[in-house]
């Protein structure tokens, strides 16, 4: 990778090794402001092979996107979880063959036609694995990790303990979501335009982009509302909160987490920016003396100002009890 710009140390005393905080990115120019506001990694891409993406970066600029990524010194990760369907599979041998010529650091899948697609592309990429909610248990993650996997992406719903645990046992790095919404439910169906059409109205440009600004609202539960959005994967119903682990940083890293992620999607890049700048501080405080760490609760003001006064942050379900 040729960098041209200094990132800070990853290695602390101690041998401590701080976490790589990534976020999701939509365009060439989030890309460059994120990498300023203090982020070491991006997930990019594209919605034919990826799913829940901030914004699409095609196939014929992905190559500028992996470049201002690593001017920045900064990793692009490049996003193919998306439920695969037939007709994509024919693409995606030449799509792998495009991102390793490009110069990228690796590649988030779910589905294992990934796999067998990058052996027919005759490439090798650092591979993460990212099963969405059924990444809960350690035996899973490392039965992938012995297919290639190189980091497992846990589930949303994993508690600290359980966290923990996984990381105890897993042969691969660890990533887990530290802030942003989570994804509650997925059709592949494009439900909001259907709707639109039963309702005689053209749910073609404006109409579909306001999708971005409608919710799901319970009848026992008005007060939270659920984003809900369709794009090229199907329809999505996200979480009414937004998990926000910033005080709670330090059990992650003394857990070893080995990467912090952000979700980006939905918000605007003020927003984000300020989230990165908040995690960057928290990380390199830990790192500079995690003995004598302690949380400045003035790392958070800046996200409460920002924050959408119609979601409230939460540790999501990383001090609950699950039951599935």
């Amino acid at each position: 990778m040729n960098d041209t710009t200094e990132r800070p140390d990853q290695t602390a005393g101690g041998g401590f090794r701080k976490p790589e905080l990534l976020v999701s990115a939509g365009s060439i120019e989030e890309i460059a402001a994120l990498a300023d506001a203090g982020a070491d990694a991006f997930n990019i891409g594209e919605q034919r092979f990826g799913m829940r993406l901030p914004g699409d970066i095609p196939a014929d600029k992905i190559a500028e996107a992996i470049q201002v990524a690593h001017g920045k010194g900064a990793k692009a990760y490049v996003v193919c979880n998306g439920i695969l369907h037939n007709e994509v599979l024919p693409a995606l041998p030449g799509y792998l063959k495009l991102l390793a010529d490009a110069g990228a650091d690796g590649v988030v899948f779910g589905d294992p036609a990934v796999l067998v697609a990058m052996r027919q592309a005759g490439v090798k990429l650092p591979l993460h694995w990212n099963a969405e909610m059924t990444s809960t248990n350690y035996v899973t993650a490392n039965y992938w990790v012995s297919k290639g996997a190189t980091r497992v992406f846990l589930a949303r719903e994993l508690n600290m303990d359980e966290v923990a645990e996984i990381k105890r046992h897993v042969r691969a790095e660890v990533q887990v979501q530290v802030h942003g919404m989570t994804n509650i439910y997925h059709s592949k169906r494009a439900l909001l335009t259907n709707y639109w059409e039963h309702q005689g109205q053209n749910p073609i440009g404006e109409q579909l982009d306001a999708g971005r600004r409608l919710f799901l609202v319970e009848e026992e539960r008005k007060e939270e509302k659920y984003p809900v959005y369709e794009d090229a994967s199907g329809t999505h119903v996200m979480s009414a909160d937004d998990v926000c682990m910033l005080e709670s940083l330090h059990e992650l890293m003394e857990a070893g987490i080995d990467s912090f992620r952000i979700e980006g999607l939905l918000k605007p890049l003020a927003y984000n920016e300020m989230v990165v700048r908040c995690y960057r501080k928290a990380i390199d405080a830990y790192a500079a003396d995690p003995k004598g760490y302690s949380f400045d609760d003035e790392w958070l003001t800046p996200i409460r100002e920002l924050q959408d006064p119609d979601r409230e942050l939460s540790f999501g379900f990383f001090y609950k009890e699950q039951v599935y």
